[in-house]
C-alpha cells in the first residue's frame, strides 16, 4: 500500500513488513539524498481514523539505529515530501517505534547490512498524529516543493518527447509534420535545469 520515492533512482514499492502495522524502507547512500516522498499507492487506504507516521533513521557512528519523526501521511494527504539533507543520527530520540532498532536486527541476519538510513512508517491514529511534533525542518517548504515538482515535469516533458524520436531514414515525409532536431529539445532542457538550480525563480523575470 506504501511507495517511496527518491529523485533520480527507482520506486520502491515493497517495503519490509516488521509487524503488523509498520513498514520500512532501505535508504541507501543517504548523504547524497536531499528530499524524499513518502505515498499511498492507491491500492489500499489506510483504515478509518488511521494514517501513517513518517520516521527516519540514520545510524550513529556507532552503528546504533534510533528514530526521528519526519510527518505524516493520511488517506486525506496521501502522499508528503520531506526534506532530510543533512540530518544526522537524532540527538531527541523518540520512544522506539520499530523495536530496537528497526531492521538492524533482522536486517543483519537477511545479508542486506544494518548500517543504512531507514524510513519507516507506522499506522497510528490520527488524533495521535496530529499532536506529534516532526523534527525541525524535514518538512519540505513549498519553494523545495516547486522546485521538486518542476524537475520532474522537465524530466517528463522530455522523456515524453524522446518516445517519439525518429532517425532521419524512418521519417515519412509530410508537408503537414513539423519535425524538431532533438539535439534542441536536449539543449533547452539541460539550460532550463541548470538555470533552475542556480535560481529557482528565474522564470518570473
Amino acid at each position: 500500500m506504501l511507495g517511496c520515492l527518491v529523485s533520480g533512482r527507482l520506486v520502491q514499492t515493497d517495503p519490509v513488513r516488521v509487524s503488523q502495522d509498520k513498514f520500512v524502507f532501505l535508504l541507501p547512500d543517504f548523504e547524497q539524498v536531499n528530499h524524499v516522498v513518502v505515498f499511498l499507492l492507491g491500492t489500499e487506504p489506510f483504515p478509518a481514523g488511521m494514517g501513517g507516521a513518517v520516521y527516519l533513521s540514520v545510524p550513529d557512528p556507532g552503528g546504533e539505529l534510533s528514530w526521528q519523526l519526519l510527518g505524516f501521511i493520511s488517506n486525506d494527504k496521501p502522499s508528503a515530501i520531506f526534506k532530510i539533507s543533512g540530518l544526522k543520527a537524532a540527538r531527541q530520540v523518540v520512544p522506539q517505534p520499530f523495536g530496537m532498532g528497526g531492521m538492524g536486527g533482522m536486517v543483519g541476519m537477511g545479508g542486506m547490512g544494518g548500517a543504512g538510513a531507514q524510513i519507516g512508517v507506522s499506522v497510528e491514529a490520527l488524533d495521535q498524529l496530529a499532536q506529534q511534533t516532526p523534527t525541525s525542518g524535514t518538512t519540505a517548504t513549498s519553494s523545495d516543493s516547486f522546485l521538486m515538482f518542476t524537475h520532474k515535469m522537465v524530466d517528463n516533458f522530455y522523456n515524453f518527447l524522446s518516445s517519439f524520436a525518429l532517425t532521419q531514414g524512418q521519417m515519412t515525409p509530410s508537408q503537414s509534420e513539423t519535425f524538431i532536431p532533438s539535439s534542441c529539445v536536449l539543449r533547452w532542457y539541460e539550460n532550463f535545469k541548470r538555470r533552475l538550480d542556480q535560481n529557482p525563480t528565474f522564470w518570473k523575470t
